[in-house]
């Protein structure tokens, strides 16, 4: 018997004996359910691709899912995988819809395979599924990477012109058109110049060529910028520094500055001895003729140590004439005596006079000579008298006497 084609019968029975009499009854059969049907799933609409920059709550699918069995065998449970960004919507009665539960991130998971599972209630209970495939779209939401953040590099002087410097190298993360990368050099200028005419880029695979013979004497080092661009609309792009340092070669000779060239027609092997008669000249060595053939190299060096010698002497006298300006301005205060020395033991009853110019007694010839606070003060006497006798040394007073007039 199948629950599921019918769940009950009625039958009629007759019973008849051997003299022909007989009876009848209904007997009714019926039939109860098992749990022996599982869950169906069946899928009437389905995306097989979807856009990265969907929204949340975009509907992937629109399912059916039912069960023969009754009772709690019909009961049927719908469930999705946890590690998706999808889930379950319950729409009408036995439907249910498939949405994306976030964004989703092509870089991350290019392709999804959901698988949807329905269990009813029986005991056991029976399971069913179903696999949804999707494919995530691409859009241009990665900008070009590249794989250092600065690059540098050491070149030599004059070097070929076209040589191959560096190659600087971006990836992009997004898919097609999206990730590919062109490469271009940003603007600037080098002395005046632009920067596209010493260096260029190859736009596809990023090498950087020299486009002349650098001259380590012009220029030391080139600073540029190189920005990659993808494909996509609208294109994202990004930039990284490049230096490139400039290596010094051997490749100037030395030049005699000082003293100056002979003149033309003075001999090769003659000495312009007229404005140099006096100078020494030093034999060069073996090192010196190995490091700069037909140069004078130990000539200057000479040069050198003389102009450090006369600095040294013109600092050592100037030091010394220092020092002899501090010893006589030293002796000739020790020799001066203090201002208003010369008059501090003349008495005041050698000066008369209150109102006019005080001067000293008539039989004395004397001059005076005064300036305020100054060291130079002088007291001359005539020669027919004695200082010792016109003036006689008294006790120090209190306080120095006025000489002329009140202050």
């Amino acid at each position: 018997l199948d629950f599921e084609e019918g769940d009950s019968y009625e039958l009629e029975v007759q019973g008849r004996d051997g003299g022909g009499l007989s009876d009848t009854a209904k007997v009714t059969v019926t039939v109860t359910d098992i749990n022996d049907n599982p869950p169906v799933i069946s899928v009437r609409s389905a995306l097989s691709e979807i856009s990265e920059d969907s929204p949340s709550g975009t509907v992937v699918a629109l399912l059916h899912v039912q069960d023969r069995d009754s009772g709690a065998n019909g009961d049927v449970r719908c469930s999705l995988d946890e590690d998706v960004p999808f889930r379950l919507q319950s729409s009408h009665g036995s439907y249910y819809s498939v949405v994306t539960a976030r964004e989703l991130d092509r870089e991350q998971v290019s392709e999804y395979n959901v698988t949807v599972r329905a269990a009813d209630g029986g005991s056991p209970s029976l399971q069913s599924s179903a696999v949804l495939a999707l494919r995530v779209l691409d859009v241009n939401d990665n900008a070009p990477v590249f794989a250092e953040e600065r690059y540098s590099a050491r070149v030599a002087e004059n070097n070929a012109a076209g040589a191959l410097v560096l190659t600087v190298r971006a990836t992009d993360a997004d898919w097609g058109q999206n990730a590919r990368v062109r490469y271009r050099l940003s603007e600037g200028r080098v002395r005046g110049a632009a920067l596209s005419s010493y260096v260029s880029v190859q736009a596809e695979t990023g090498a950087l060529y020299a486009l002349r013979s650098l001259d380590y004497e012009q220029v030391r080092e080139l600073r540029l910028w190189v920005r990659a661009e993808d494909g996509g609309a609208p294109a994202l792009s990004s930039n990284v520094s490049v230096l490139l340092q400039i290596v010094d070669e051997n490749d100037n000779a030395p030049q005699v500055l000082y003293p100056p060239a002979a003149p033309p027609g003075s001999g090769s092997g003659s000495v312009w001895g007229a404005a140099w008669s006096g100078v020494e000249l030093a034999p060069r060595c073996a090192a010196d003729e190995a490091a700069a053939p037909g140069e004078p190299a130990g000539s200057l060096t000479r040069w050198l140590v003389l102009a450090v010698a006369a600095v040294s002497c013109l600092f050592l006298a100037f030091l010394l004439l220092l020092l002899a300006l501090r010893l006589r301005r030293w002796r000739r205060r020790q020799l001066l005596p203090p201002a208003g020395a010369a008059l501090r033991g003349v008495p005041v009853s050698h000066f008369v006079g209150i109102d006019g110019v005080r001067a000293f007694l008539q039989s004395y010839s004397h001059d005076v000579s005064l300036t305020a606070d100054s060291r130079k003060s002088q007291l001359r006497f005539s020669a027919s008298a004695s200082c010792c006798d016109t003036l006689p040394a008294r006790p120090l007073p209190d306080e120095p006497a006025v000489l002329l007039g009140d202050e």
